[in-house]
Parts: structure tokens; sequence; C-alpha cells
């Protein structure tokens, strides 16, 4: 009895959670495909979880190329797997499927047995195809005014009857990976459980999952990126600087610094922090969906400490020509700058990489969609005539040098910042 009553808590715990106790699913030189439907080719999500794995985990030897598709199925998927996966080489993926798969519709047992049939088959073509830790992601949510009304549902709310169909799905795909002894990704519930608190507090007119109801924008996505990023076992320290109001700054890995004393340093940082859009409130802005859920707490802490405060009882910090106030209770056990400032002085930066990413994720939809993925429709011709085999292989190489090309680009905006923290006792 005892153990079940465990076993049901452990569950619990973990559906409540994107990722529950997730060890690092990033092997060296790791290649993540992010893989899903049309949510995942919005190019969001997956531009949010690549600028943040190249520019604020410290690691160098990460690749990433995303593989979304308008309207898709965890079938399609499965399809054209091995195809399409060919063009990367990927030894990480992280999946997005279910919101397509549940029909839109009540969940029902046929329903439910279809989707966990095509899961299955899409563990076994990623695993064919040589990839080694997968992170089978469960659907998202859809909004609970913007969903509308669905005639499938009845006299039932129709968002309250897909978000338990979706539900399903979720529980679905934790079952697999645990199955497969591989990483579950709660997607749903990271957005689910911050929707009510983001409603509450900006107006049930903020969308959180999309205006369609299931597209989410930047908010949403951030939280679908959160669930992904957690799954895949990053640990969230981008760094830590200890001003001493009596002494010298010091910092950890990834920063650099150049001069300090007398409460004020000058830094180089080559790992920088997650940077969010500047509104606080808009639906297309990151920063206005953080205050609801843990992102900077679990992924994004570049920590603050401050110690030999002497008769003062507070400081004040400047850090990008914002200041702030601080007691001195808050500074000795650390306050996280990318939480607390409005603004960072890595903004412009993390703005061209952004811009970049954009570009090379577009690139990436192109190539596998118009072209990579309809070589599939003359594999039996190519077996048969060696010089089309090699046909495609020469495009499917120059299709490979222009996303690499992008990829260099990508990392030439990772440059070391400058910035300056000042505190001054109060």
């Amino acid at each position: 009895m005892k153990t079940r009553l465990a076993l049901s808590l452990l569950l619990t715990l973990w559906l409540a959670t994107p990722a529950l106790f997730a060890a690092s699913q990033l092997p060296p030189n790791a290649r993540v495909a992010i893989i899903g439907d049309s949510i995942t080719e919005q190019k969001l999500y997956s531009k949010y979880m690549e600028a943040y794995l190249l520019a604020c985990t410290g690691r160098k030897d990460i690749t990433v190329m995303q593989f979304g598709w308008s309207g898709e199925t965890a079938s399609g998927f499965a399809a054209r797997c091995a195809n399409d996966l060919a063009a990367f080489q990927p030894n990480v993926a992280t999946t997005c499927y279910g919101m397509n798969d549940g029909g839109y519709r009540p969940f029902d047992e046929a329903l439910g047995k279809s989707y966990e049939g095509n899961m299955r088959n899409v563990v076994k073509q990623l695993s064919a195809a040589g990839v080694k830790n997968i992170v089978l992601g469960s659907p998202g949510a859809v909004d609970s005014k913007f969903f509308g009304t669905r005639a499938s549902f009845g006299q039932q709310n129709s968002a309250a009857g897909y978000n338990a169909t979706l539900a399903h799905l979720r529980d679905i795909a934790q079952k697999l990976a645990v199955e497969n002894k591989q990483t579950f990704a709660n997607v749903h519930n990271a957005m689910f459980d911050a929707m009510p608190k983001a409603k509450a507090a900006l107006g049930d007119d903020y969308p959180v999952c999309g205006g369609d109801g299931f597209h989410p924008g930047p908010n949403g996505q951030l939280l679908m990126a959160y669930a992904f990023l957690k799954a895949l076992g990053v640990d969230g320290d981008i760094g830590t600087f200890t001003v001493d109001l009596k002494g010298m700054t010091t910092a950890t890995e990834g920063h650099k610094v150049l001069s300090s004393g007398a409460g004020k340093a000058e830094l180089e940082s080559t790992r920088w922090p997650f940077c969010f859009d500047a509104d606080p409130k808009a639906a297309n802005s990151t920063r206005s969906i953080t205050p609801f859920a843990p992102f900077n707490q679990d992924l994004n802490r570049l920590t603050l400490k401050v110690k030999n405060f002497g008769a003062a009882n507070a400081a004040k910090v400047t850090w990008g020509g914002v200041a702030k106030d601080f007691t001195k209770e808050q500074l000795e056990a650390g306050v996280n700058l990318a939480a607390e400032f409005p603004s960072t002085p890595f903004d412009a930066q993390f703005g061209k990489l952004m811009g970049v990413l954009s570009q090379k994720q577009n690139f990436e939809t192109t190539m596998i969609k118009n072209l990579v993925t309809n070589f599939r429709q003359f594999a039996n011709d190519a077996k048969a005539d060696p010089e089309l085999a090699k046909a495609f292989d020469t495009v499917r190489t120059k299709l490979q040098s222009r996303q690499q090309a992008l990829d260099t680009e990508a990392r030439q905006q990772l440059v070391p910042v400058k910035h300056t923290l000042t505190v001054t006792a109060l």
C-alpha cells in the first residue's frame, strides 16, 4: 500500500513539472533536432532553445536544427524521419506532437491507441536513425478563451474538453518515455498551469496559447522552450559575481573581472543570460509570461552577491544603465540580475543572435520541406540509378553547407560582452 502511494505521489509530481530530475541529455558534440508540427514550424520555441543552448550554457559543442512541419501528426513524422534527419544526423531529438493527433475532439480509447502506436513508431524511427537521447514532449495546451466553441464537444466547454484530451496524450507520452528509458517534457502543464495565473493578472484577453487558441505567441512559446530545456537537463546557472565592498570582485567561469575596487567592477562575459522582449504585458513579448513561470529561477540565474556592508543596510546596484535598490539581506543571499533588471547589457547582442537564428531556421524549413523530404519519392529510382543517387547527395551536401554557414554566422554573434556593475552602499 505504501509503495503504491509513493509511486502515485511520484507520478503526480512528475506530471506537475516539465521534467523531473532530468539528467543532462546533451552529450559531448550534441546535435539537437527539434521536431514537431506547425507550432514548432512557427520557429519560436525552437529559436529560444537554440539561443539558450548556444549563448547560455557555456558550451560550444552544441548544434541545433529544427524540423517543424505545419499540420503534421506523429505518423507523418515517422514516415519522413529517416530521410529528413539524414541531412543533419542528430544524436539528440525533442518531439512535440499531439495537438493535431487529438483531432480537436473528446478523448476516447481509439484516439489514445492511435497516438500511442504512432509515437511508438516515432521512437523506433528515431532510434534507427541513431538518436540516442530522445525527449518526448507532450502536446501543449489550448487557450481557455481563444480556443472558441467546437461542435465536437457539444454542450461541454470546448477549451476544457480539449485540454482534457491533450492531458490524456500527455500521459501517453510520459508512459512511453518511461518505457523507453528516455526523457519526458511536460509541455502541457508548463502552459496550462501558467495560463490562469497570467490571465488573473493581465486579463482574460491575454492569450497564453495564441490568438487562435492553439498557436502560441512568444509568451506561450517561451513556456514550451522552458519545458524542453528543463528536460534536456541544463543547470540554469549562468554565473555569479561576488562584489566585496571593501575589496575585489570575483566571478565564476564564463565571466572575467577586468578591473574592480570600491564596489565597482568592469566585467567581460562569454556566457550570457537569456534576454527577453521589453513589454511586460503583451502576449507577443517573452517578458510578459516570466512572472507566472519559473524560467528565471530554474534556467536563467545570473547572480550578484555582495559582502562587507559594514553599517549599511541596503545598496544601490547599477548595471547597464539601470539602477535598483536592494536590502543587505537580499544582496548577501544573492539577487538574480537576469530576473530583476528590465534591461541588460546583453540585450543588443542577444537580439543580433536571435536575428541570425531566425534566418537560419527559416532556411531549415525551406531546406527540409521544399527539397530534402521530396527525395523520398525517388528512393527506388536512386537505388537503381547511381548517377541519380549521386545527384541527390550533391544537393543534400550543398544544402548542409548553407545550413552550416548560417550556423557559423550565428556563432559569430557570440562575442564577449563587456559590462559594468556598481554597488553603492546606502
